[in-house]
């Protein structure tokens, strides 16, 4: 059976994959860039959870989630653009005035990864955005030339991973992650 992509609309299956060990936890349920810097400093706790709980019950989804049969293996954020960080971000610029969707963070899980399951899961996010009519797809990787991303800051995802989603480089940003700058790829949907 191969991966399968659907929307992240199963709160348990998304908290499988980005949720914490802990309820009381503040880990980042992949809130940072897509809610306010502040509502994201402000909620604490289990009232993280709950809020994605309500963000997966709303049309269109926060992103996608890649299945290996009834396994939960791996997340893509995906959201337009207007509805997130990057909308007032001032290290990541704005090409131009589309109605861009953003891709922000693909992660798999443990025991899932080198299998191929990011690139499924850029592609979902893809087809998501298309689906919806987004005019065009950014994301804002790291261009780290082949060397390594520590595991904790490849969420961004690579350049080359972008690349061979038929991704371009659109422009170049001010942000750095793990010492590596991170670039604007972008995929026209037209």
């Amino acid at each position: 059976m191969g991966i399968e992509i659907r929307p992240a609309t199963e709160f348990e299956d998304l908290k499988a994959v980005v949720g914490p060990k802990r309820p009381d936890a503040n880990v980042c349920w992949c809130l940072s860039y897509r809610i306010p810097s502040k509502q994201n400093l402000e909620l604490q706790g289990p009232a993280r959870g709950d809020l994605v709980k309500e963000l997966v019950a709303q049309d269109p989804p926060p992103g996608v989630l890649a299945y290996d049969g009834d396994d939960v293996v791996g997340w893509a954020a995906v959201h337009p653009r207007a509805d997130t960080s990057f909308a007032r971000n001032r290290k990541i610029p704005h090409v131009d005035e589309l109605d861009v969707w953003s891709v922000w963070c693909i992660r798999v899980r443990p025991g899932h990864r080198g299998k191929g399951i990011s690139h499924h899961l850029l592609e979902g996010a893809v087809a998501m955005a298309r689906a919806y009519g987004a005019p065009a797809i950014e994301g804002y990787p790291v261009d780290n030339n082949g060397k390594k991303v520590d595991l904790t800051m490849a969420y961004v995802g690579t350049r080359q991973l972008f690349e061979r989603a038929g991704f371009v480089k659109a422009a170049d940003t001010e942000s750095v992650l793990n010492g590596f700058p991170r670039v604007l790829m972008r995929l026209d949907l037209h």
